[in-house]
Formats: structure tokens, sequence, C-alpha cells
């Protein structure tokens, strides 16, 4: 089998209500590798909230040559020489989410080669996952606050994560507690800082929600400064989770390491491709440390039903029903993942022609 042709563009989704009033847009950056025997596959990258896809597309472009004429089957291989393609260029940012699509696409075609879903060709350990509902952003009011949270719970998921990004740590409180007052007894709560507050900051913030019972506390420092994040996490008493802005299974050492968190969240299209993301999670159960991969919960439930160590898919109900063939379905709170070959995914008929924008 080779790779005879990469096809690759940009969508750009618009998003519902309330998610619209942080992010009125989504991007995918996609690549679909075709092959000499017929056998297609889908990469792609969502970039959150549309920033810098173009950047990414253009890098897809670059890697493109790395691949054509390849056997898309030796994935390792192909992975490696594309992480070592222009080596003064670091495999983070915006080429790692190129990476990333195309490694996603590579692994597509071998499950399809295999006749089997992902996890299985890994090895599985569960096809049943379960969701925590994720959202909860700055501009939405309290109201509008509570109701997402509400539909997660009505959905069955027993978790549910919002954003404290108010500037005053007692307000962010004040929104956590009102969450909590409406579906408290149904759901546990994550809260995430998104790396807004230095060392100092989170001490305070972290102080004032230490009564809620909250699974986890993310990303409280710049994903950056590993020693800020270690220092966070030694001092309050909630479990920190991060690494949804981390790329690589050396930068997740340097974080297991320091002890800077408890919960890791490699991101598939960030952390380039199933294929790091894999290696990650198996570095992080070699220390006892739980993995909730970042967003894109239709790929990412292939990571978390290869690995024992894995806990929950993260699930932000955004995508319009026009844009995948079909999407898993969140019942009981929990996915379960599709049985065909690949990751599953394919974009609907006439996606392209109308969400395409480069």
């Amino acid at each position: 089998m080779k790779i005879t042709a990469i096809e690759s563009c940009i969508l750009t989704v618009p998003t519902p209500r309330p998610m619209a009033l942080q992010y009125p847009q989504q991007k995918l950056v996609v690549a679909e590798i075709a092959t000499d025997e017929g056998v297609k596959g889908l990469g792609y990258s969502l970039v959150f909230g549309g920033g810098g896809a173009e950047a990414v597309l253009a890098y897809v472009e670059r890697l493109k040559a790395v691949l054509l004429g390849e056997d898309p089957l030796f994935v390792g291989r192909l992975w490696d020489r594309m992480f070592r393609a222009d080596m003064g260029i670091k495999k983070h940012g915006v080429a790692a989410y190129a990476l990333s699509a195309l490694d996603i696409g590579l692994w597509d075609i071998a499950g399809k080669a295999a006749g089997l879903p992902l996890y299985k060709l890994w090895g599985g350990v569960t096809e049943r996952i379960p969701a925590y509902g994720s959202g909860g952003w700055s501009k939405y009011s309290e109201q509008e606050l509570v109701a997402e949270a509400e539909k997660y719970a009505e959905l069955g998921c027993r978790y549910y994560k919002m954003k404290i990004h108010h500037t005053d740590p007692r307000e962010n409180a004040k929104r956590v507690e009102a969450v909590q007052r409406a579906v408290g007894g149904r759901m546990r709560m994550m809260v995430d800082v998104n790396q807004r507050l230095d060392v100092q900051g989170n001490l305070r913030q972290a102080a004032l929600l230490e009564d809620f019972d909250l699974v986890w506390y993310e990303e409280p420092v710049l994903a950056d400064d590993n020693a800020a994040c270690a220092e966070v996490a030694h001092a309050i008493r909630i479990p920190v989770a991060t690494g949804e802005n981390h790329y690589t299974r050396w930068e997740f050492r340097d974080l297991i390491e320091r002890r800077a968190a408890r919960y890791l969240m490699p991101d598939v299209c960030r952390a380039l491709g199933f294929t790091e993301t894999l290696k990650i999670g198996h570095l992080a159960a070699a220390h006892g440390l739980a993995l909730s991969p970042h967003v894109v919960h239709e790929l990412s439930l292939h990571i978390v039903g290869t690995l024992a160590n894995a806990f929950l898919v993260e699930f932000i109900d955004w995508t319009p029903p026009d844009l995948f063939e079909e999407m898993p379905q969140c019942r009981d709170g929990h996915f379960v993942i599709s049985s065909r070959p690949g990751h599953g995914m394919a974009l609907a008929r006439g996606a392209v022609e109308k969400y395409r924008s480069r």
C-alpha cells in the first residue's frame, strides 16, 4: 500500500449558544490521505477558537512531501520522519497540530486495513467510556452556566467542568457554588484556570474552593512553567490537572518528575497525534497517574478505551449534525466506541462544501 495523495483544507464551523458567546466558531484543519488500494484515512486537528488554523494548514502542506509514496501502515516510521523533518522547527504549537492531523489520518488507514476500531487494534480495555460535561466559559451568565451543567446532568454525566476566569477569586467561588447548589447531588465538579494566574493567585483562589470537593484544579499557570505548576500542586489541597498545552512525552516526563499534576491531559490534536498520546498515557501509567484527554472526545475515546489508567473524556456538545456522518452519542453519561474500523469518524456529505473556508 502506498500513499498517493493528501487533500487538505480548513473547515470553519459556527458554534451554538451559549458557547458562541466565548467562541463564535471553531476551525478544523483536515487532511484526507488516499492510497493506491482505495483505503482512505481522515485526519484532522481541532484548532480551538480558530486562531492559527491557516498556519497549521501551511505546515500540513509542508509535511505532505514526507508521506507521499510511502506505506501508510508504517505509522511509527512515518511519525518519526515527520517529527525529525525541519529540525530547526520544534514540533510544538503549529507544527504539532499539523503532525497530529496527519498521524490521526495514518492510524485511520491502519485500522481500516486491519478491519478493527483503533482501541481494539491497540489492545483495548473497554468500549464504554464515561464522560464529563465541559464548558462554563466566563462570558456565560450564572443562569447560562447552571443551565449548561443541568443539560449535561440530564445526559447522565456525573462530572461538570467550568472556567474560573474572573479577576476576583470570590466571584469565581460564587459561580462554582451556584452550579454545585443546582447539581451537587448528581455531579462532581472540576474548575479550569486556563493558565491565567501566577502561583500566589492560585493559592488564594484554591483556598476559596477547597470545600467544594473538586475532582481537579486545571492548568493553574502558564503551560511553559512546569516549576510553577509543581509549586501550586504541592501547596493546594485540590489535585492539579494539566497537559492540554504540552506536546511531547518529554514535556510530560518533566511534569511527572516534578509531581506537578495528578491528572495528565494530552490533546490528540496537539500532542502529536495518537502515536505520541499513547506513549504519554503509558508513561503516566508507569507513575501511577491518570490520563484524561483534552476535548475532541470522538477521537479521544480510542485513547481512553485502550489505557487502564485513563479517566473520562471531555464532552463539549458543539458540533452541528451536518459536520460528521455520525457523532458518538452520550447516554447515561457514557459513550460506546463505534465498531467501525479506524477511528470511525467521517465527514458528512456536503460538509466540506458548506464549511470550507480555505
